[in-house]
């Protein structure tokens, strides 16, 4: 699923990486928990969190992620946005649940890695 299909299912907004919404997602992951995200083993996968700092972002990074949904309205800073954007993740805000986000994305055919 592209990217720009993924802002629109979830109603999100791009904060960051709107050149790049061509870019494919086959994977949902969902945590606020970034040590369980260091633990994927998997291409293609889009993170869903509630966690809107800067180990997000870094966590994203080191586990090749290249888009993460903040979830529950949280708001991206502008630090994030700079790191962001020298790394090319795209970041979206959306102002559902981390469940429900989950949840529309699931039902539009986002698979779960686990």
């Amino acid at each position: 699923m592209k990217i720009k299909d993924v802002v629109s299912i979830i109603n999100g907004r791009v904060i960051c990486g709107e050149d790049m919404t061509h870019l494919e997602v086959q994977k949902g992951f969902a945590s606020d928990l970034m040590s369980d995200v260091l633990t994927l083993n998997s291409d293609d996968v889009l993170l869903i969190t509630g966690l809107a700092n800067l180990q997000a972002i870094r966590t994203a990074e080191m586990s090749d992620i290249s888009c993460i949904v903040f979830a529950r309205n949280k708001k991206v800073r502008k630090e994030m946005i700079d790191l962001a954007k020298e790394i090319n993740i795209i970041l979206i805000e959306c102002s559902d649940s981390v469940f429900k986000t989950a949840g529309k994305l699931y039902k539009a055919g986002i698979e779960p890695i686990f």
